[in-house]
């Protein structure tokens, strides 16, 4: 746990006392990533310049190149605190990103390059770049793999419980039986659906002026065709798709979209811990203990399931944040107003929440054990579930009324045991052969097919 004075006074829990679980994510979304990423696009940028044959008088030799890259790739901590020495100065965060290339530039003797930083361009091209290849990456190397361990836990738990025939409850009633492993892998299914959604979406930038049109790139070079150009940049370079008709800022569309599907994916994740809380509370689940946890500050026997109330509370905060994203971003006032610049830095705080969420979740499924003397004896004690599959079977044969009998002499009653129900079956004119075939059936046995 970090108890340093930082994590103490920090207003955040994400940079206090969280911190720990979530620091990987600073290298996307904090303050010094954004500052990385956007000199990197604007180091991608004018090298793309160069090999293009755009705007240099003379040729760039290739033994230059690796120098300029080593801008953005040995980018440090001491660069980021030299951009905010000048953004004091400028009081724009990008220009002083300009400035400082042009330094480093001058530095390794290629200050014949400087002019070329950053034409044609206003903040947002490389805003509307950086966040998106900030999102992409962290997507790529971190909130995807996260969501896949998750998976596979669930798939794991799943398959060890496929045997275990479980007593379902629908609207909190005994209903018809399953497996404990199928209700499971019912949410390994759901987050893969969602997940392979996500996976798939295509991360998009903006890159085209002032207002969206090439205006400073045409006049200057109206040879060039700057709509292909930018494209192919953003493809070969950053790996991005364009937007190709925008005002001076991204359309956040598909990153309202993507927002809104990682909504939905905490959206499954919240029903899931409720579900293994029920679980865990109806003790179909019993909890390990861990040696000098307390449970309660009142009550010593308490084991409670606190990974999965602490994920649900996380998710909350994250749904909120991703879906005030989703609705705000794409609202602009005409070509641009800068009301979507201080909740882009916000992006990290609901995938902070979200991976939070899911260790938590990883956490409590892994001290989970199944108590499957529980979960048998509930069956047992729950024979009325089997009336379903006798009203089928009296169906088949051609008995009349045979649901109606049957909810006359199940519904509303309490205790149900194999007997009671062998007294019902009794009555029903079939034959030998169609009784002892009733009779057969019991709740741990009347489980159905799924996943095929």
């Amino acid at each position: 746990m970090d108890i340093s004075t930082e994590a103490l006074v920090a207003i955040s829990p994400i940079d206090g006392r969280y911190k720990a679980n979530c620091h990987s994510l600073s290298n996307y979304f904090s303050e010094f990533a954004l500052i990385k990423f956007r000199v990197e696009v604007e180091i991608k940028y004018l090298l793309y310049l160069a090999k293009e044959k755009v705007g240099f008088a003379g040729e760039l030799r290739s033994e230059d190149e690796q120098p300029i890259r080593l801008i953005y790739q040995s980018f440090s901590m001491v660069d980021a605190q030299a951009i905010k020495v000048l953004e004091a100065t400028t009081n724009h965060d990008v220009k002083a990103v300009e400035y400082f290339i042009r330094e480093r530039l001058q530095d390794i003797g290629l200050q014949w390059l400087s002019e070329m930083v950053h034409f044609g361009l206003t903040s947002q091209d490389i805003n509307n770049t950086a966040i998106p290849l900030s999102i992409k990456r962290f997507m790529a190397e971190e909130y995807l793999p996260q969501v896949n361990s998750l998976i596979s836990l669930l798939r794991g738990l799943a398959n060890a419980n496929a045997a275990q025939p479980m007593l379902a409850r629908t609207h909190g009633q005994a209903a018809s039986p399953t497996t404990l492993g199928k209700e499971l892998d019912v949410f390994a299914y759901r987050l893969a659906k969602v997940q392979a959604r996500i996976a798939a979406m295509p991360i998009e930038g903006k890159f085209g002026g002032a207002t969206g049109n090439f205006n400073a790139h045409v006049v200057a070079f109206p040879q060039v065709d700057w709509p292909t150009f930018a494209t192919k940049f953003l493809k070969e370079e950053l790996g991005l798709e364009r937007q190709t008709l925008t005002t001076q800022i991204e359309n956040y569309v598909t990153l309202g979209s993507l927002f809104d599907s990682c909504s939905r994916l905490n959206t499954i994740l919240i029903d899931l811990c409720r579900d293994i809380w029920a679980y865990v509370s109806l003790d179909y689940f019993k909890q390990t203990v861990k040696e000098g946890e307390v449970g309660s500050s009142a009550m010593p026997h308490k084991v409670n399931p606190i990974d999965f109330e602490n994920a649900e509370g996380n998710l909350g905060i994250a749904i909120a944040l991703f879906n005030h994203f989703s609705n705000k971003l794409p609202i602009s006032r005409l070509q641009r107003d800068l009301s979507d610049s201080t909740v882009l830095r916000n992006i990290g705080v609901p995938f902070a929440h979200t991976i939070l969420a899911i260790k938590s979740i990883e956490r409590g499924l892994g001290k989970l054990t199944t108590n499957g003397a529980k979960i048998d004896a509930d069956l047992e004690a729950n024979y009325i579930v089997i009336a379903e599959a006798i009203q089928s079977i009296l169906r088949r044969e051609g008995v009349p009324n045979g649901y109606e009998i049957l909810k006359n002499a199940t519904r509303g009653k309490g205790s149900f045991t194999a007997a009671s129900m062998a007294e019902v079956i009794d009555q029903f004119p079939v034959s030998d052969l169609v009784r002892a075939e009733m009779k057969a059936i019991t709740p741990a046995n009347y489980i159905g097919v799924h996943g095929q």
